[in-house]
C-alpha cells in the first residue's frame, strides 16, 4: 500500500510512523504510556485488525502495533525473509533496535505462532494468542497448499490478477464470511483496500509459501512463557479445538472459548477480547 496517499484515512493513522530496521521500512502504530503490549497480527491482516481493541488496553499501557514485513504499510525488504522464524528473527531485531521491552506479545492467527517463536528466543512475561493458528494442513492440503501458494507467489501477475479481480463484486465479503466472523462495513472496506494492493497480496502469498509451523509444534511442551490462549467458538478459519490442544501441550496455558466470535474475535467484541486480556495482564 502507498503510505503517501493512504496513510491518512488510516484507522489510528494520528499514532503512525515508519521505521527503518532492515531489511525491511516497518509501519509502526505507538499508543499510550504504561507497561508495553506488542500486537501482532495475522496473514493477510494489518494494524487495522486492532483498532478497536487499542483503546481499551492503551488506556493504562503503551500499545505498539505494526504491519508485518510486506503487508499492510510495511515494505518488505528481502523476499526470502517471509517465513516464521526470519519473520520472528525481523521483529526481535526490531524490538533491540526501538528498546521495546514487552510485558505480553498479543498475537492474532498466524501472529500468535510468530509471538511464541518470539517467546523462544526473549524474555517476555506473558504471550496471549488469539485463535492462534497453531496447526498444519492435514493430509495431501499439508502438501498441495503451500507449493500452491510457492506457485502463485513465484507467477509474474498474479498478485495484480488478484488484487483486481478480488476487488470486485463480494470476493472479499465471502472471505470474511468464511473466517465465520460478522463485521461492520467500514471494517470490511478495509480489507477490500487491502487486497486491492498488490505488494499486501504479494507478501500474504509469500508468507503462506514460506510458513513451516512444525518445529514450533514439536517444542510447544518446552516453552514454559506464561500463555492465554482464547478461541472463537464460530471460528471457521482455525477451529477450536486447535487452541485447546495446543494449551494441554504447554506447561504454562490456559485456554478461554468464546461462544459467539469468530476468527475476528478482536473486531467482532473488543470489549469481550479487552476484558480477557486485562484480566490475564492483571
Amino acid at each position: 500500500m502507498n503510505w503517501a496517499t493512504e496513510h491518512a484515512t488510516w484507522p489510528l493513522s494520528q499514532h503512525a510512523r515508519l521505521v527503518l530496521n532492515k531489511p525491511h521500512r516497518w509501519h509502526v502504530q505507538d499508543v499510550g504510556d504504561g507497561p508495553l503490549l506488542l500486537l501482532i497480527h495475522g496473514a493477510g491482516g494489518s494494524t487495522h485488525c486492532w483498532q478497536h481493541l487499542i483503546p481499551a488496553l492503551s488506556a493504562n499501557h503503551r500499545v505498539v502495533a505494526f504491519d508485518l514485513p510486506g503487508q499492510g504499510f510495511t515494505k518488505l525488504g528481502a523476499q526470502q525473509r517471509c517465513g516464521l522464524d526470519p519473520m520472528a528473527e525481523d521483529i526481535l531485531a526490531l524490538c533491540t533496535a526501538q528498546d521495546w521491552q514487552p510485558a505480553a506479545l498479543i498475537g492474532h492467527s498466524a501472529g500468535a505462532a510468530i509471538a511464541l517463536r518470539m517467546a523462544e528466543q526473549m524474555a517476555v512475561p506473558q504471550v496471549i494468542g488469539i485463535n492462534a493458528a497453531l496447526d498444519t494442513f492435514q493430509g495431501i492440503a499439508g502438501v498441495l497448499f503451500p507449493a500452491l501458494a510457492k506457485t502463485i507467489a513465484a507467477t509474474p501477475l498474479a498478485a495484480s490478477f488478484f488484487s483486481a479481480t478480488a476487488g470486485q463484486g463480494r470476493t472479499v465479503e465471502r472471505i470474511l464470511e468464511g473466517t465465520g466472523s460478522t463485521l461492520a462495513p467500514a471494517d470490511i472496506a478495509l480489507y477490500r483496500r487491502l487486497v486491492n494492493s498488490r505488494s499486501h497480496v504479494q507478501a500474504t502469498l509469500q508468507m503462506m509459501a514460506q510458513w513451516k509451523l512444525e518445529p514450533l509444534i514439536a517444542r510447544l511442551p518446552q516453552l514454559a512463557t506464561k500463555t492465554l490462549l482464547i478461541a472463537g467458538a464460530r471460528d471457521k478459519a482455525v477451529p477450536p479445538d486447535t487452541s485447546r490442544r495446543a494449551s494441554k501441550r504447554m506447561p504454562n496455558a490456559q485456554f478461554t472459548l468464546l461462544s459467539d466470535l469468530g476468527h475476528l474475535a478482536q473486531e467482532e467484541d473488543p470489549e469481550t477480547l479487552a476484558a480477557l486480556i486485562l484480566e490475564a495482564l492483571e
